[in-house]
C-alpha cells in the first residue's frame, strides 16, 4: 500500500510540508487526498507528474495507507506567531521579524542592510548566488594597514531566533579554525540585521568556473587534475584534523591564486552549508535548498543531508572533475521536475559518453568514484588522490 518512493516530507522546524512523489494509493493531508498516479500509469510516469506541495500546521494528519502521522509544532521561543499565515511563507522569501511584520528581502544593500561594518569598505561586486552575495572588500585595522578580502553574505530563509544565530556562529568558528594552503583562510565573520557576513582570503584569479570560462569551456586533462589533487590535499586535512565535511564542493567553490608562479587551488566555504542548515536557517530543502547543488551532489546526501559523512566530499569531487574535463554535469538534472528525486533513482552518466578522449583507466576511475548505490566507493581523500595518481 506504501510505494518505495511514496511521497517527500520536508521539515524545518516550525515549517514541514509534504508532497508525494506519484504514489499508487496516494498521500492524504486531513483526509484530502493531495496527489497519486493514476492505476494505469507506472512508477516513472508517477514520478513525472507535477504535484503540488502541501504546507502544514500543528494538528494536521498525514495518512499513508493504514497509517496516520499527527503533526506537532512545538516551539521554544514565545516570539514566533503559529498562525496559518506565518505557517504558510512561500519559500523564495527571506522572513525577517520586525515588529510582527515579514519582509521580503531578496537583495543586498551593503551599505544599509549591513550598516557600516567597522574596518570593511566595500570595492566591488563579485558575485550573486540565492543565499547572497560576495564583494570584493578593503579591510583598514587600527594600525592603519590595509587588506583585500572577499567579503560575503548569508541571508536566512526563515525567521532568526537567537539559539538559531547562537548555533549557526558557534558552528562557524569550528571552521574558522581550519588552516591549510588549500583552504581559504576565514578572517572574520559576524551578524547585523539577522544578516551574516564573512570575510576571508581574497583569490585573485576567481575560481574554478572563471577558468573553464577563459578555456573555452572546459579544461585539459593536466590542469584539471593538478587543481584535484591540491584541493583533496586540503579536504585530507578538513577530514582527519577537524572531522568537518564541506558538503558544497563544486567549481564555483575552489578558487586559484598564485603564488612564486604556480597556481595554488584552495576550497572555499567550507563548513557554511553545513553550519547553516543544521542551525534551521536555509529554509525548505524540497523547493532547492541553497545548501548543497544537486549536480554534485550523491544520493546519500539527499537522503541525509543533515548528518553526512565525508565520503559525499569524494563524490563531489569527482563531479566536479567530470565537470571540469566535459562541461557537463554527471547526472541530467535539467528539467528534471523535482532533482533530488533523480538523484535517487538515476545513475551517473558515464563520461567517455560525454567526451570519448579521456583516457580509459581515468574514466573508469571518475565512473568509479561516482557510483553512489548503495554506497560510494571512496571513503578517504588520500585514498582518492592514492588513485587518481596511479592512471596518470
Amino acid at each position: 500500500m506504501i510505494s518505495r518512493y511514496h511521497c517527500f516530507l520536508d521539515i524545518n522546524p516550525p515549517d514541514i510540508r509534504v508532497r508525494d512523489l506519484g504514489s499508487l494509493h496516494g498521500t492524504y493531508v486531513n483526509r484530502e487526498c493531495i496527489g497519486k498516479r493514476e492505476s494505469n500509469q507506472t512508477a516513472e510516469e508517477g514520478r513525472q507528474l507535477r504535484l503540488l506541495e502541501r504546507d502544514l500546521k500543528d494538528g494536521d494528519s498525514i495518512k499513508l495507507s493504514n497509517t496516520t502521522f499527527q503533526v506537532s509544532v512545538d516551539l521554544c521561543s514565545d516570539n514566533v506567531d503559529l498562525s496559518s499565515d506565518n505557517l504558510a511563507i512561500p519559500p523564495t522569501f527571506i522572513v525577517h521579524e520586525f515588529k510582527g511584520e515579514i519582509l521580503s528581502r531578496m537583495d543586498i544593500d551593503f551599505d544599509t542592510d549591513l550598516g557600516l561594518i567597522a574596518n570593511y569598505t566595500k570595492i566591488k561586486l563579485l558575485g550573486r548566488g540565492g543565499c547572497g552575495e560576495v564583494y570584493l572588500a578593503r579591510n583598514d585595522d587600527a594600525m592603519g594597514n590595509r587588506k583585500l578580502v572577499a567579503l560575503k553574505t548569508l541571508l536566512p530563509r526563515v525567521a532568526v531566533m537567537p539559539h538559531m544565530k547562537d548555533r549557526f556562529l558557534k558552528e562557524v568558528e569550528l571552521t574558522k579554525m581550519l588552516d591549510h594552503p588549500n583552504l581559504v583562510k576565514f578572517d572574520d565573520y559576524g551578524e547585523v540585521n539577522d544578516i551574516f557576513y564573512f570575510t576571508m582570503e581574497f583569490c585573485d584569479r576567481g575560481s574554478v568556473v572563471h577558468l573553464m570560462e577563459k578555456r573555452g569551456g572546459k579544461l585539459g586533462i593536466e590542469e584539471a587534475l593538478d587543481i584535484i589533487l591540491q584541493v583533496l590535499d586540503g579536504l585530507h586535512y578538513a577530514h582527519t584534523e577537524k572531522s568537518l565535511v564541506h558538503r558544497d564542493i563544486k567549481p564555483g567553490n575552489i578558487f586559484l591564486t598564485v603564488d612564486r608562479g604556480m597556481t595554488i587551488a584552495k576550497l572555499g566555504d567550507y563548513g557554511l552549508a553545513k553550519a547553516f542548515d543544521l542551525a534551521g536557517l536555509s529554509g525548505q530543502t524540497l523547493t532547492g535548498s541553497p545548501m548543497g547543488t544537486p549536480s554534485f551532489m550523491p544520493r546519500q546526501q539527499v537522503l541525509n543531508f543533515k548528518y553526512v559523512e565525508p565520503d559525499v566530499d569524494l563524490y563531489a569531487i569527482a563531479a566536479t572533475l567530470y565537470f571540469m574535463l566535459t562541461g557537463s554535469y554527471p547526472r541530467q538534472l535539467e528539467g528534471a521536475i523535482d532533482p533530488m528525486l533523480e538523484i535517487l533513482t538515476k545513475a551517473a552518466i558515464p563520461i567517455r559518453e560525454k567526451d570519448e578522449s579521456i583516457p580509459q583507466p581515468l574514466a573508469e576511475l571518475i565512473d568509479l568514484a561516482l557510483v553512489d548505490n548503495p554506497k560510494l566507493y571512496f571513503k578517504t581523500a588520500i585514498a582518492f588522490k592514492q588513485a587518481l595518481l596511479k592512471v596518470i
